[in-house]
């Protein structure tokens, strides 16, 4: 019975965890705290498990799979979407804890995702601070759209709300400068990215902390990645609209914003821009072929370590 492959999900809740285990179907609970996650573990080692699989959950997660990792054992953070389809598709309309642990045990054993290294705990720091600061933005432009309009006495109330924000803002701004160009490596990545035309620094550090495998996978792969590789919808012999979609959708906000820029002041992404429309193409189109074309050159720049060059940089 050592040889069968041991695959588990762990359901991932704020009060407590459900684990599931497959082949075995065994099911239990435990508290979502140190004083569960800690035998948790020990009995998880016990079991030599294949894969282990848990949803992302907005941080409660981080505690048990923080521990896993650190246990060496195979750990596996997934989009909730994905398991949420899964089980649709094999059946289970129903949704529980417990059903949601078995599903995940499932989609282990069946998909068998690869395990990726989790992130150190300064980039769970940076990644948490540029979370923070997202939130921030979106209430600071909807104050700013309600000033007009308003009376007087809302006015005053709604722009000191505003000012409170800006400095709310430079400071979270202050802090991930600070943290970031502590480390040799994100400041050399920082530097590399912000010498392309229209990546600034917050684009320049959304890439790096949200999307580390920039630099390490082909272009094919970091633009179905992000979202911007264009995907066929055919059928028999109709041909349909080639489209984009899912992926990382605030990375690819944050590069449309880029290329927008990029199609202004860089040179190289305006002429591409330029002379797709030329051809003529939609505008919403040949801004969506920029980005796809922009993500894959910085890709490459951090692949080869090469600074933004008026020519291209092959991958």
């Amino acid at each position: 019975m050592s040889d069968v492959p041991c695959f588990i999900g762990i359901d991932v809740a704020k009060a407590q965890l459900d684990i599931a285990i497959r082949p075995s179907g065994e099911r239990w609970a435990v508290p979502n705290d140190p004083s569960g996650v800690t035998p948790l573990v020990d009995q998880l080692q016990a079991r030599h498990p294949t894969l282990i699989v848990l949803e992302a959950t907005g941080g409660l997660e981080r505690l048990v799979a923080s521990a896993l990792a650190t246990a060496g054992l195979p750990v596996v953070v997934v989009n909730p979407r994905q398991v949420r389809d899964f089980a649709r598709a094999t059946g289970q309309l129903a949704k529980t804890d417990a059903l949601d642990a078995r599903a995940l045990a499932h989609f282990a054993d069946v998909i068998r995702p690869t395990p990726r290294p989790l992130p150190d705990a300064q980039t769970q720091e940076l990644r948490a601070l540029l979370g923070r600061r997202q939130p921030l933005i979106i209430m600071r432009t909807a104050e700013q759209n309600r000033l007009a309009g308003t009376s007087e006495r809302l006015t005053q109330d709604i722009t000191a709300h505003i000012a409170w924000l800006n400095v709310r803002i430079a400071t979270l701004d202050d802090d991930l400068e600070t943290l970031l160009r502590a480390s040799p490596l994100w400041r050399a990545n920082d530097d590399l990215l912000q010498r392309a035309p229209g990546i600034g620094p917050v684009c320049a550090r959304t890439f790096l902390l949200e999307l580390p495998e920039l630099g390490t996978l082909t272009r094919q792969q970091i633009a179905a990645l992000v979202g911007v590789a264009p995907l066929n919808c055919d059928s028999g012999t109709l041909r349909g609209r080639r489209s984009i979609w899912g992926g990382r959708a605030h990375v690819r906000t944050v590069l449309y914003m880029g290329t927008l820029v990029a199609t202004r002041f860089n040179p190289r992404i305006k002429a591409f821009y330029e002379r797709l429309l030329a051809a003529g193409k939609l505008k919403k189109v040949a801004l969506t072929a920029c980005m796809h074309k922009f993500l894959t050159i910085l890709n490459a720049m951090l692949k080869h370590r090469t600074p933004w060059q008026a020519q291209e940089v092959q991958n």
